[in-house]
């Protein structure tokens, strides 16, 4: 496909590196010659310098014939303009990031009006992704599917669970079944593990199941499930706008340090139900004095990566808190993946896979949209939704019988709302929707399960 990105910030190249992996035709377009420089050459894109809401600039850019815009400047106004003129210019579908929480609640009415394809707030997804893990602090992550009937969720195997040395399967014989295990990650190895897999300390392991199952899980684990009652947030930006706008309609306690004193204005003003400080977050002895070793949980999302990991890194040390760690760049993930630093929130990872999830659903052909997809595993592994609309050649057969590409698992199927975890005599049938865990990349259609 021909895709045009405008913005050549942090999401637009993580976009663009997804996309050009995929083998797809890719156009960036910055104001900023020095920005497209100091773009990596493994990006194999047309780098053009401009304004992205120049008509004549889409035109160079091949806006008429492009399959998708995406919009993604610092400037959501920009990226609405931008989105609006290749609609006029072009057939193609558009992209917009908009950020902004004046616009939240005006999103399907501006996305009609101007005919936009696609809106996304990295902000608002980022929100919502710590809040779920506030709800199950036992998990590092949660990824939901099938409007959250169903949860792939990761956590650290420790010796206090009494996992180590037991393979997958007994595991499954012991909680009957009730989960499936989908992904472990131990050190710089990633796998999709089979019933013989034996599990160690260290490990983290990703596991799918309905919400109610996890809970049971983690409870027969004896590991604590109450979602966290009082929340420490340092850093008073959009995001935290949004998770405390979400934590209060879950009758959680929240304090946000905040230190520039008009910011502080607008939360106190637009978020009653928390508590504003405007102090410095990396004031040790002020986090101590606002209850750091009471909190049930402390997230860091000031705009410096460097704070909010050493934030974390002292909370560790001084409380019980689930930790939660923004990251901004990604040149240092590995390393981080290290640290400890609980659930990590890398907000363009977000906004890249709704958007990858939105083009492959337009490639598809048969009628088995990707309705869902997350990068899992430390980014080495994908697990996707599938809808089934129409019959083929992985529908109504025994999954035993169907011949499955490596290292790729039929981790759950919705039919009719009711979640099923998968054994070789269950089918796909026509109406479920299936979810995929895979380290294939680059899975459009149902039928690209099959081995070749």
């Amino acid at each position: 496909m021909d895709i045009i990105i405008i913005g050549c910030g942090k999401v637009g190249v993580a976009l663009a590196e997804d996309l050009v992996q995929e083998d797809h035709n890719v156009t960036m377009i910055d104001t900023s010659p020095e920005r497209l420089q100091t773009l990596s050459e493994d990006i194999d894109a047309i780098k053009l310098v401009g304004n992205g809401a120049s008509i004549a600039m889409q035109m160079e850019a091949g806006v008429q014939t492009a399959d998708i815009l995406i919009a993604v400047t610092g400037s959501d106004e920009m990226n609405l303009l931008c989105c609006l003129i290749a609609r006029k210019a072009g057939k193609c579908h558009t992209i917009a990031r908009v950020r902004n929480p004046v616009y939240s609640n005006e999103i399907n009415f501006i996305k009609q009006t101007l005919g936009i394809s696609m809106i996304i707030n990295p902000e608002l997804a980022a929100a919502m992704e710590i809040s779920r893990v506030l709800r199950l602090p036992s998990a590092i992550r949660i990824d939901p599917f099938s409007r959250g009937r169903v949860e792939l969720l990761k956590f650290k195997v420790k010796p206090e669970f009494r996992l180590s040395g037991k393979s997958v399967r007994e595991i499954d014989n012991q909680i009957g079944g009730t989960v499936l295990f989908a992904g472990v990650e131990r050190g710089d190895e990633v796998t999709i593990p089979d019933g013989n897999f034996v599990l160690q300390d260290g490990d983290l392991v990703s596991f799918i199941a309905t919400p109610k199952n996890s809970v049971g899980f983690f409870h027969n684990l004896g590991i604590h499930t109450n979602r966290a009652k009082s929340v420490l947030i340092v850093g008073g930006g959009t995001i935290s706008y949004y998770l405390a706008r979400q934590l209060a309609s879950m009758h959680v306690r929240v304090k946000i340090v905040e230190k520039d004193r008009a910011r502080c204005e607008f939360l106190t003003e637009n978020l009653p139900g928390a508590l504003i400080i405007n102090g410095d977050g990396t004031d040790r002895r002020l986090l101590m004095e606002e209850g750091l070793t009471s909190t049930e949980a402390f997230v860091t999302l000031t705009n410096m990566d460097e704070e909010n990991v050493f934030l974390t890194l002292f909370a560790r040390e001084n409380c019980g808190a689930k930790l939660v760690t923004k990251v901004n760049r990604i040149a240092f993930d590995e390393l981080l993946s290290k640290l400890d630093l609980g659930t990590l929130i890398y907000p363009k990872y977000i906004t890249s896979d709704y958007i990858i999830q939105y083009v492959r659903a337009m490639q598809n052909t048969i009628g088995s949209n990707v309705e869902t997809l997350y990068h899992i595993l430390d980014g080495r592994a994908e697990a996707l939704e599938f809808v089934i609309r129409e019959k083929s050649e992985v529908t109504d057969i025994p999954l035993m019988n169907i011949s499955l590409k490596k290292n790729l698992l039929i981790a759950c199927i919705n039919r009719g709302g009711v979640i099923h975890i998968p054994r070789g005599q269950d089918s796909i049938q026509v109406g479920d929707t299936v979810v995929v865990i895979t380290s294939q990349r680059g899975l459009h259609d149902i039928r690209d399960i099959l081995k070749k």
